[in-house]
């Protein structure tokens, strides 16, 4: 049963970014209205007649929508029967589940009666809380086997607090994108990094200002991050979760930043699009499992049993030392 699960749970998870990547789609080529006001029918019919690029896109998204939406559940009532001993399941199961539907429900009632931008700008991010569950209870389906298992890491209180502060920090980032394309503010401003549109750097309107207020999120985020890896990088050598983790975030930040410049560049080009879309889902599944290490970590502890083992019991059991930033 446990190996069925394992296929299952990686099996959503992929769903899950499908999903991400098919909303980012919808509303880049601006599919929203493929099937006009009709949910979950379209235009009114099972097979609409009338049948057009935008409408196959929307099409498209429900069903993969529908389908994945099938498998979370599932995966959700059979993680908390097999694995609801462990701690975080049972939380995680009911997230994924609860974000779906309301992803779902903000997705028909856009469809149905329409949203303002801001509102639509969310949709994006509470889909993303739903695949950065899906991912951490797949992370917690391998631990069965105590194959995969980082429960033995051990965080500092100042890693603590940058995790959860670019975490929290990362949503905000993504709800400032996800607005830059519901805006329709993608390509307002023709230069990178500033937007100078032949007229002074700093934005004259509304939609600049959105576009503009994005890149300096970026920014932030970008330097942030950079920050943390250095300190990964200097302080948890000998913790490879921690160590590599924030190597690799600040390679998905970094490309990140590149594929929002190429969009410019390329006059907003459909595939780097859904790349830029793909890096900060990546970015942000990776963050969440940073916050499950931080759950988990208990630094006092950790200081109390060191001191209790002695420099040769270290060597045997290879015990990981303790970060200096504790």
């Amino acid at each position: 049963m446990h190996r069925a699960l394992k296929w299952l749970a990686v099996l959503t998870t992929l769903g899950m970014l499908l999903v991400l990547l098919g909303g980012a789609l919808v509303t880049k080529t601006d599919s929203g209205a493929g099937c006009g006001d009709s949910w979950p029918l379209c235009h009114g019919q099972l097979i609409p007649s009338d049948i057009t690029i935008e409408t196959i896109i929307e099409l498209a998204h429900r069903l993969v929508s529908g389908v994945v939406g099938i498998l979370v559940l599932l995966l959700s009532y059979l993680s908390w029967k097999h694995v609801g001993h462990k701690k975080e399941t049972k939380f995680l199961a009911i997230l994924s589940a609860f974000f779906l539907v309301l992803q779902g429900l903000i997705g028909a009632a856009a469809v149905m009666w329409g949203q303002s931008d801001f509102v639509l700008a969310l949709h994006f991010g509470i889909s993303l809380i739903s695949f950065a569950a899906v991912l951490l209870l797949t992370l917690i389906i391998f631990e069965i086997d105590q194959k995969f298992d980082a429960s033995s890491v051990v965080i500092g209180p100042k890693m603590r607090g940058h995790i959860i502060g670019i975490t929290i920090y990362s949503y905000i980032v993504v709800y400032t994108g996800a607005l830059v394309r519901h805006t329709n503010a993608s390509l307002v401003c023709r230069d990178w990094p500033l937007c100078i549109n032949s007229a002074p750097a700093f934005p004259n309107n509304l939609v600049e200002w959105v576009q503009m207020g994005h890149r300096f999120a970026a920014s932030i985020i970008f330097i942030w991050i950079g920050y943390a890896a250095m300190l990964a990088i200097k302080h948890y050598k000998h913790q490879r979760v921690i160590y590599y983790g924030w190597i690799i975030a600040f390679l998905l930040v970094s490309l990140q930043v590149a594929s929002g410049a190429i969009v410019v560049a390329t006059k907003l080009n459909i595939y780097v699009a859904l790349a830029h879309a793909l890096f900060i889902s990546l970015l942000f599944g990776l963050l969440s499992y940073f916050i499950l290490l931080v759950t988990r970590s208990n630094p006092k502890l950790a200081l109390s049993k060191q001191a209790a083992v002695n420099d040769k019991k270290r060597v045997e059991t290879k015990q990981i030392p303790i970060p200096k930033d504790i």
